[in-house]
């Protein structure tokens, strides 16, 4: 399953990268830094972004995005009509399990696909059993890993990525950010023969 440029590595040489921070810190934007360069090493990446919703600069909602397909739409916003919340935002579950864990189905079984990012491992995220369990998948199976992760949840699901062995989890600070993707994309060079930094 795993592609013919990393065949070689163990499992536990398979690197899975949680990104955490607390909240507006600039976890997705450093994801999103270390996608780019990836993909400029023409390597293939898929699974699911959630980009913000702006009005007026102030957030206002989050979509879930199919990296590899494209395919968006809006998940949670404020003053949503859901059964489900986390605050003041009401969320779309079923979009969620459409669009966001298609998209990591998609990155685990696609041949094609050599690493896997999921933003985020979050409270809202974590409402959907189809969600846990993907990210679950996605952790068992031997292909490198970017996620990003809530810092603060106890959730069963955060709980027990923070105590795998094969996660390195670290932490998006204002001091650290513009240095951290230079860091990941170190550790991935050195854990993928086909990486250059």
């Amino acid at each position: 399953m795993i592609w013919v440029r990393i065949r070689g590595l163990r499992m536990d040489d398979v690197p899975k990268i949680g990104i955490t921070g607390l909240p507006g810190v600039g976890k997705t934007e450093t994801l999103m830094k270390i996608i780019a360069k990836l993909e400029a090493h023409d390597h293939q990446v898929g699974g699911m972004i959630t980009p913000t919703i702006e009005e007026n600069k102030i957030r206002v909602g989050f979509k879930i995005l199919d990296w590899k397909t494209k395919e968006e739409a809006i998940f949670s916003q404020v003053g949503m009509d859901s059964a489900d919340h986390v605050g003041d935002y009401g969320i779309d579950l079923k979009t969620l399990v459409r669009i966001g864990v298609g998209a990591i189905r998609n990155a685990i079984e696609d041949e094609k696909t050599e690493i896997i990012v999921i933003d985020e491992v979050g409270k809202m995220e974590m409402l959907s059993d189809e969600f846990c369990q993907a990210v679950k998948d996605a952790l068992d199976c031997n292909k490198p890993m970017l996620m990003t992760l809530h810092k603060k949840s106890r959730n069963p699901l955060l709980q027990d990525i923070r105590r795998r062995d094969d996660v390195r989890i670290l932490e998006v600070t204002p001091v650290n950010q513009n240095l951290l993707p230079y860091k990941i994309e170190k550790i991935l060079k050195d854990k993928l023969p086909s990486f250059q930094a």
